[in-house]
């Protein structure tokens, strides 16, 4: 996908970055309790400056993120509201950078930019509210790529434009794709918002992309907004 982009069986997908923020050591909150004092089940995140946002977004959380289970969040595309599920346990603090950007509105009323429907690779990319592509948060942070164990239909992972360049674009798998191990999941559209896709993808795409693969889909998809539960 373009300039920050997922490269086909070699295409690579794009995302962007932004700033890490660090509690100094010892600083209490509320409840008088140090900051940095880790709790069980939580881990320490880092988000990573990188220079201007597509929108205005503030750095994620960076201490006692939760490191297991799973969040349910409402994913609503074209009016129609689907759950997709973060995987906190996977990939705790992409799962934390994504979380908080739909809590602040940083997705709402954006366009899915890409479609990828051959070669293997059956993707649709968004996550970036300048629809070019090349547009993020204004900070990144690490792959999370232990538990990745493929790309299935149902899929949620990041889009990238190399390692530890993880930002706000992600990718939605609609059929298996061919990818290598290069690509944080961190989450599962259920089986509604699947075929959803699916349909977007019957559509075709427009090839605007060119050697790098894939186009805007013909059939506009727009992120509505993504809410807790």
């Amino acid at each position: 996908m373009p300039g920050r982009r997922l490269l086909a069986p070699a295409l690579l997908l794009a995302a962007l970055a932004l700033a890490a923020c660090s509690t100094p050591p010892g600083t209490a909150n509320e409840g008088g309790q140090p900051t940095d004092v880790p709790v069980t089940g939580t881990t320490t995140c880092v988000y990573n400056s990188t220079g201007s946002a597509a929108r205005p977004a503030e750095l994620p959380p960076t201490e006692n993120v939760p490191a297991s289970g799973t969040t349910p969040m409402t994913i609503t595309l074209n009016g129609q509201a689907f759950t997709l599920t973060l995987d906190r346990a996977a990939a705790p603090c992409t799962a934390n950078s994504f979380e908080s950007l739909a809590l602040q509105g940083y997705f709402d009323q954006t366009a899915c930019h890409r479609l990828t429907d051959a070669g293997g690779l059956y993707v649709l990319q968004c996550g970036d509210p300048s629809g070019t592509g090349a547009g993020g948060p204004g900070y990144n942070f690490p792959d999370e790529l232990e538990a990745t164990s493929g790309y299935p239909a149902g899929t949620v992972a990041m889009a990238n434009s190399g390692p530890n360049t993880n930002g706000s674009q992600f990718f939605i798998v609609y059929e298996d794709s061919q990818l290598p191990n290069s690509y944080t999941v961190f989450g599962q559209l259920d089986e509604e918002g699947l075929e959803f896709v699916r349909q977007i993808a019957l559509g075709g795409q427009d090839g605007s992309f060119g050697a790098s693969g894939g186009g805007a889909p013909l059939i506009k998809v727009q992120i509505d907004s993504i809410t807790a539960g």
